[in-house]
This record gives C-alpha cells, structure tokens and sequence, in this order.
C-alpha cells in the first residue's frame, strides 16, 4: 500500500460564519492530497497531461465525522490501496491538530486519452513507481 501525508491550514474563505469549513471544500484537498501524493513519487498531473493523459473523477464518496475549523491545521492522509488499471482510487482520511479522525473519503478517477476521449490503461510510469509498495506486484 503506497500512503503520503499532506498538511493544509483551513482558511477563512473556506469555511461558514461559524467558522467551519464549508462542505463543498473538502473536495479541494482530496485533490491537493492526490496531486502531491503522487508529486512524491515523482511523477505530475501536468506531466502526464504532456503525455496526454487527463485524470477526471469519476466517483466520490465522503464520510463528515467531525468538522474542520478556521485556522486548524489538517493532516490529509492519501492512501493508494491497490495497483492502478484503468481506474485508481484514493482513500482519503483527515485529521485535526489534535490527531482525531474527522473525514473520510473514497475517490475514484480513471485514465483517460485525451485526444478521444477514451479509458486507457493507467501509464506505465505510474505502475512502475507504485510497484514496489505492493508485495504481490
């Protein structure tokens, strides 16, 4: 299993008058945690759109456990579970500054051609960085 943890501070614009973060936001930093967790490997969204491979959600589950509050710094923690095909999901989990888990999430995107359109099996220089985190690979 391949795992990285980002930190965030929750900022003012993303939360409501009591200062709690805004529902709607939470799909933000799944996205900030995807997009770095896979930084880590080494490889970028923006690379893999130079090799013409887009990225779209095509599934998103969230679990709201606690809330998220103005100023707190949250630890999203980006869980990848099994080798990629032509889906890959991350598992999602945050936590407060007091280390309580608060949120839960599943998001499932695919491979896509950009040029046409269609699903595509996960790229090779995702695999092969992935490989080693996965015994049976």
């Amino acid at each position: 299993m391949f795992s990285h943890k980002t930190k965030i501070r929750v900022r003012y614009g993303e939360t409501d008058q009591m200062g709690i973060m805004y529902y709607g936001n939470y799909a933000l930093y799944y996205e900030v945690g995807r997009v770095e967790a896979i930084r880590s490997l080494g490889v970028t969204y923006k690379s893999l759109e130079e090799d013409g491979i887009g990225m779209p959600v095509v599934r998103l589950e969230s679990r709201f456990l606690k809330p998220a509050y103005y100023d707190e710094v949250v630890t999203i923690t980006t869980s990848i579970e099994e080798l990629p095909h032509r889906l890959i999901t991350f598992h999602v989990t945050m936590h407060n500054e007091n280390d309580h888990l608060i949120h839960k999430a599943r998001v499932v995107l695919c491979f896509q051609n950009f040029e046409n359109g269609a699903m595509v099996k996960a790229p090779a220089k995702i695999i092969e960085k992935l490989k080693p985190y996965f015994d049976d690979a």
